[in-house]
């Protein structure tokens, strides 16, 4: 065995820089997952919700804690973020938006926007939670 075929043919976690491209579709198959997950979730909540006050009590109280809010917020970012990457993905399927400055751009937007809904849709819910 030669030297040269020890060698690792991608390069090495230490020197790679992630690149917004790779990171968003990464968070983008990470974002489809975590939605199946909260999909459970809101199956959950509607069994409580129909077994009962106490059972439905419990899941409540747990949502309105600290770590429940984060987790309504993470899932409503990840709605979001995945539903602005997948309509970037449609405007990729007309044939459009593949030189790299764009790429870039819409990349941003889907960021931004995800971040900018997640925050629209937060203080909606608050005023309508009144």
């Amino acid at each position: 065995m030669s030297k040269s075929s020890a060698r690792p043919l991608s390069p090495h976690l230490q020197i790679y820089r992630p690149q917004l491209t790779s990171v968003l579709s990464f968070a983008h198959r990470l974002t489809g997952v975590t939605l199946g997950i909260y999909a459970i979730a809101l199956v959950a909540w509607l069994m409580a919700a129909a077994a009962g006050s106490q059972p439905y009590s419990i899941v409540q109280n747990f949502m309105q804690s600290l770590f429940g809010q984060v987790l309504l917020v993470g899932g409503i970012f990840c709605f979001f973020l995945h539903l602005c990457g997948g309509i970037r993905h449609l405007l990729w399927d007309t044939g459009r938006g593949f030189e790299l400055r764009a790429i870039y751009a819409s990349g941003w937007i889907v960021v931004a926007a995800s971040t900018l809904l997640t925050v629209a849709a937060w203080i909606v819910s608050s005023i309508l939670a009144r």
